[in-house]
């Protein structure tokens, strides 16, 4: 079939292409490269031997919009496109508010002018209301009781399209809540691009590593975990990336939410440790006053993946910290050099 990928270029957009692209699919991308970079698509079709059609336009923009789909035979839409930043949508909370629903609302227009029924959703961890139980299971309460603006945006989107499907019979909708993706194509040649300062953790240990920054600071140390410091559930990008291809596979009528994890907890302190392993010196870190609003642990119940989809993450914490390196150390500027 041919997909769509809303934000295709950009850090899971890049990954999932290649995967689907391998698996026989045929890609369009449709991004404001804003966040991203065309270098990215030429590198996904350095990886597969495939051509990608790129389109790049504003999701907001409903002429935009109507272009791709009035060019293109668009069987299944993957919907990525949106801001992403926790930190920022708390201090630019409209921004996100009108991007990221706004952007889905012109996206599920468009999808019903062309009659186009399947659509898998990015969507995140952050959408569940934090109560302290681990493992997260997919029946967490999905609410607006959240810590920032992001996770709202996210937990609306599902709102929306939960109303949407019970409107019309015929929509099929995964919703693929993230945990923390790491990691990078085994390649080399594509991988995580943050602008200025990174905001996940691994990203920032690379460029630690790299010496483009002096150390890793980590918010806390005197949590209820083994070590002290925060543990999230870490999934490689690349399995992340197959998980939207099962998704693709598995679509039935309705919505249905899954999580994308590894079903397993790791400390900040043991990521910096098995980065270290990778780079065979230290990466030097500070430990620092914790965060207002960060959880002790969280980490996800992967079993509705693992039933119903046939998906569960392959790839290791090691995997992804090296895949990281050889990332970070071949592209020190990231797509800004080839």
């Amino acid at each position: 079939m041919r997909v769509l990928l809303t934000g295709g270029a950009g850090y899971i957009g890049s990954h999932t292409a290649v995967e689907l692209l391998q698996s026989g699919h045929e890609v369009t991308v449709l991004d404001s490269l804003v966040n991203s970079n065309v270098e990215s698509i030429r590198r996904v079709e350095q990886i597969t031997g495939r051509s990608v059609t790129l389109h790049i336009g504003d999701l907001t923009d409903p002429a935009q919009v109507e272009k791709v789909f009035a060019q293109e035979t668009v069987d299944a839409v993957v919907h990525f496109a949106g801001l992403k930043s926790v930190a920022e949508s708390v201090s630019q909370p409209l921004e996100y508010y009108r991007n990221n629903i706004d952007s889905t609302l012109v996206l599920l227009d468009a999808m019903a002018r062309w009659d186009v029924k399947d659509l898998v959703f990015s969507s995140s961890a952050t959408v569940y209301e934090p109560d302290g139980s681990n493992p997260v299971a997919e029946n967490g309460r999905v609410g607006l009781d959240l810590a920032n603006p992001y996770g709202r945006t996210k937990a609306m989107i599902e709102h929306i399209l939960r109303d949407l499907a019970a409107a019309d019979a015929g929509l099929r909708v995964a919703i693929l809540r993230y945990f923390n993706p790491v990691g990078a194509h085994s390649s080399g040649l594509i991988g995580e691009d943050p602008k200025g300062i990174p905001n996940n953790l691994m990203p920032y240990v690379s460029q630690v590593a790299q010496g483009i920054r002096d150390r890793v600071s980590v918010f806390g140390d005197q949590y209820d975990t083994p070590d002290g410091t925060g543990v999230r559930d870490y999934v490689h990008v690349v399995d992340l990336a197959a998980g939207h291809v099962a998704a693709l596979a598995g679509l039935r009528p309705g919505v249905e939410a899954f999580n994308l994890g590894t079903g397993r907890g790791a400390s900040v302190l043991e990521v910096i440790d098995a980065f270290s392993a990778v780079i065979e010196h230290p990466v030097p870190y500070e430990i620092v006053a914790p965060r207002a609003g960060d959880v002790a642990s969280s980490f996800a119940d992967v079993s509705k993946s693992k039933d119903v989809l046939g998906w569960e993450a392959q790839l290791t914490l090691e995997d992804a910290c090296a895949d990281a390196w050889r990332w970070q150390s071949g592209n020190p500027d990231g797509y800004g050099t080839s």
